[in-house]
């Protein structure tokens, strides 16, 4: 049996498919750690701000 040079391509194909489907997954889990690292920042910023203003109103 001869395996013609479409029929060979296949699993290449879709081995290089599979990698797609695992490259754009691994960008949408970056993108999502991203927020996630976006949201912690965001909060530790909300938080000594607002240590500061009780410090500055505790002095007032």
């Amino acid at each position: 049996m001869t395996i013609s040079p479409a029929t060979s391509l296949y699993p290449h194909h879709e081995l290089v498919d599979e990698r797609i489907r695992n490259l754009h997954r691994e960008a949408e889990q970056e993108r999502l750690a991203s927020r996630i690292r976006s949201v912690r920042k965001a909060r530790r910023q909300v938080e000594r701000a607002s240590e500061r203003l009780r410090y500055a109103l505790s002095r007032v």
